[in-house]
């Protein structure tokens, strides 16, 4: 299965969670209520956190390298 082409309007989205103060301390810190919500909802709730993982290949609540 080919992988979908990541769109102009994918990388602003993921530009909302990079800039989103929770998602921020979630990758961060790793541990905490940050990172238990963010990894609750960013696969069904949050369409910015969806886009991240498009984006960067990685979830939302995973550290950067």
């Amino acid at each position: 299965m080919k992988p979908a082409a990541v769109s102009e309007r994918d990388r602003k989205m993921a530009q909302r969670c990079v800039e989103c103060p929770v998602c921020r301390r979630a990758r961060a810190e790793q541990k905490g209520f940050a990172f238990w919500f963010v990894k609750s909802i960013e696969d069904g709730l949050c369409p910015f956190c969806r886009a991240y993982e498009r984006v960067y290949g990685r979830k939302a609540h995973e550290p950067g390298s």
